[in-house]
């Protein structure tokens, strides 16, 4: 395929993908010439799993979950050019029995979403077909993984090596809470959201007794109950760190939680906790909700943005800062989507969109398309609007298209993380095996935020 060309409008937010080898890396089992070969990448961000790529705070690493590796593939990143290296041996992946020459894991089968704690000590990852949440430590200097040979995993089930712990039925997403005390985990198959406490000093997790351990949307003794929570696949926290949003795919739903700072519980906001696609008593109708997938909050907890898989959008909410309560924007500046629709502007190359993620200077959102194979780029306007870039600086895609800029690794999009700097933008594709590396514009004449 020929490199691709630089985007026509080289204004803020616009990517370029880097060239050659260094503008992505595919597993060594994978067809595709032109990109990196490395270990552990076979199946990044698979379907369940529109949050399987995290930055380190310090931005030195890249952690990927990819599910058919049973593996979290471990990256350097080059802060200067934005190039990803991987490590010899157990220093660039860690995986289920220590396969490729990768560091062992415990309970880590089909990982599909991990994070960073903001102090970068630890990475946590969901496993979906382990039932597990795990529980690395990060060696700061060289970025490797390691896990505890007991009490690194807590799965829903009695697991050898792991911890038992509950609401965690095939698990989808996983958090931080801003002040690293609390971690939060979304249960696809449970329809639920387990919370644990963080020891800071060593990463451990501990599920708290009772109702405030968990919470369910079909009633079960032990935990606490809310709406429209039928599976979470997307979960964001304020960096205030009052609030915790969850996108609920088959509830079509975008839940707003308050979170207890002192013991990390989570209380669902009374008659403004729930937004969803199809009238529900005791929440809020929206627009374009279906199939919530992945969410986010912008840098400066103004506004909530929310990828919806079966509407093929992207929606924006207006965010309350002392209550946390959301409304949803109206016109135009409610929702983009692929097909138009009354309401909302015109997206290409946005066909089951999942991953989301906001630039840390607040100008730009990033989202993924599954289906289109396609990395999407928005311009976030003064009142959180978002307007996808004109022409093909709107859209990065794989696939043959005239309106979208051509690019490498993007079958299958699903993960997108943006560096703590602003200047580089990563995506995971699970079709393509890859992670692509694209240049952010992050300086531009244009206006806007």
């Amino acid at each position: 395929m020929p490199q691709p060309s630089r985007p026509p409008v080289t204004t803020l937010g616009a990517l370029i993908q880097l060239p050659g080898a260094s503008g992505c890396l595919i597993d060594r089992s994978s067809r595709g010439a032109g990109c990196t070969r490395v270990r552990a990448l076979a199946g990044p961000a698979p379907f369940l799993g529109s949050e399987a790529i995290a930055i380190s705070p310090d931005g030195r690493d890249v952690y990927v979950a990819a599910s058919r590796s049973n593996a979290i593939a471990v990256f350097k990143r080059n802060p200067s050019t934005g190039r990803l290296s991987q490590g010899p041996g157990a220093a660039g992946c860690i995986a289920l029995r220590g396969a490729s020459g990768c560091a062992p894991a415990l309970g880590l089968i089909a990982p599909n979403s991990v994070t960073v704690s903001a102090d970068g000590r630890n990475v946590y990852a969901t496993s979906l077909a382990s039932d597990a949440v795990d529980i690395f430590r990060r060696n700061p200097a060289t970025g490797a993984l390691s896990q505890a040979a007991e009490g690194g995993c807590i799965a829903n089930v009695p697991t050898s090596g792991c911890a038992t712990g509950r609401a965690l039925d095939g698990p989808d997403v996983v958090t931080v809470s801003p002040d690293g005390l609390n971690v939060y985990v979304g249960s696809f198959a449970g329809s639920s959201i387990a919370v644990f406490t963080r020891d800071p000093s060593t990463g451990a997790l501990a599920q708290p007794a009772g109702t405030t351990g968990c919470i369910v949307e079909v009633p079960m003794s032990g935990c606490a109950s809310a709406l429209a929570l039928a599976s979470p696949e997307g979960m964001a926290i304020s960096a205030d760190g009052n609030d915790v949003y969850v996108a609920a795919a088959l509830s079509g739903a975008l839940d707003t939680f308050s979170r207890n700072a002192s013991t990390g519980a989570l209380t669902q906001l009374a008659g403004t906790g729930c937004i969803v696609d199809t009238a529900l008593s005791g929440c809020t109708v929206g627009v374009q909700v279906g199939g919530a997938d992945a969410v986010v909050v912008s840098p400066d907890d103004d506004d909530v943005y929310v990828t919806s898989f079966l509407s093929n959008s992207v929606t924006a909410f207006t965010r309350t800062a002392t209550t946390g309560q959301l409304s949803q924007q109206t016109g135009t500046s409610a929702c983009a989507i692929y097909v138009l629709a009354v309401g909302c502007s015109l997206a290409r190359a946005f066909s089951a969109p999942e991953g989301l993620v906001v630039s840390p200077d607040g100008a730009s959102v990033y989202t993924t398309a599954f289906v289109s194979g396609a990395l999407d780029v928005f311009n976030r306007g003064a009142s959180g609007s978002l307007i996808q870039k004109p022409r093909s600086a709107g859209c990065m895609t794989t696939s043959a298209t005239a309106e979208c800029t051509p690019a490498r690794g993007l079958l299958g999009a699903s993960s997108a993380a943006v560096s703590p700097d602003g200047r580089y933008v990563y995506s995971a594709a699970f079709a393509s095996n890859a992670v692509a590396v694209f240049k952010r514009i992050a300086k531009a004449a244009e206006g806007g935020r």
